[in-house]
């Protein structure tokens, strides 16, 4: 019988550094080659913290390093647990993630890839694959049954369940169904799992509220690459910011700004 992996008493980030291998961009063209921040050819990022969020525009390329992130560890750019392959990408033209992760070398102390990547564009096709893959298994027990709840409480069952065990988690836009109030049930986890020090969490977000957790290191993505910022700094917080201080001027000015 193989002895089963009992893990690791050493706390996260199991993955601490990100390299850009120069070698492999020669000849790369197109996307994700063209990404304005690998134009810089020492890309480099480290992990310092249990929790990394990403931030940063549409069209920045944040989403396909975390599909690249998730690539390298053996993760499907549509989400779910190893080895899954809830969506067939035998016709994808955008397979952006797992070609950026053909061209970055990573570094782990240890190395801990067990986890699972939550994408929020693809939840429900990964929540229907577990459900059937669950039926085919005599001995699986009931089915998940993520789709029953509403979309919000999909997602938080989801989380709860899923990310209670060691391992490193990636998450896509995980507010993406998920009311304010929920964004905060979610903040929770988080806090518990950065406390805990047993899992590494790496997530891109548009949303201010979990931008604010609490020791998690905020990196926001543009043209120059990644560069370390805080909440306040931000875009996101900025635009809200202004919206809660008078909103009908908000509104006001952004129309005009719209149509000038």
């Amino acid at each position: 019988m193989a002895k089963r992996k009992s893990g690791t008493k050493l706390p996260s980030p199991y993955l601490k550094k990100l390299t850009l291998m120069r070698e492999e961009m020669v000849g790369k063209s197109g996307y994700p080659f063209n990404l304005p921040w690998l134009e810089n050819q020492n890309f480099e990022l480290e992990f310092t913290t249990p929790i990394t969020i990403i931030v940063g525009e549409n069209g920045t390329g944040k989403s396909t390093l975390i599909e690249a992130i998730a690539a390298i560890c053996g993760y499907d750019e549509a989400g779910g647990g190893k080895g899954y392959m809830p969506v067939d990408h035998s016709n994808a033209l955008d397979k952006g993630g797992s070609e950026l992760a053909t061209i970055l070398r990573a570094a782990w102390l240890p190395r801990v890839t067990n986890g699972w990547f939550f994408k929020a564009e693809s939840f429900f096709s990964v929540a229907r694959y577990l459900d059937d893959a669950a039926r085919e298994d005599p001995g699986g027990g009931p089915p998940p049954d993520f789709l029953s709840s509403s979309h919000g409480e999909g997602f938080m069952r989801f989380f709860e369940e899923r990310m209670s065990r060691q391992g490193i988690y990636f998450m896509d836009e995980p507010e993406s169904a998920l009311s304010p109030s929920r964004q905060v049930e979610l903040l929770r986890i988080l806090t518990r799992i950065h406390h805990g020090a047993n899992a590494q969490i790496i997530m891109a977000t548009h949303s201010p509220i979990l931008m604010a957790l609490p020791n998690a290191r905020l990196l926001e993505i543009g043209r120059l690459g990644l560069r370390e910022t805080r909440l306040m700094d931000t875009s996101h917080f900025k635009l809200y910011q202004s919206l809660t201080a008078d909103p009908e001027q908000f509104i006001l000015d952004e129309l005009h700004r719209g149509d000038s």
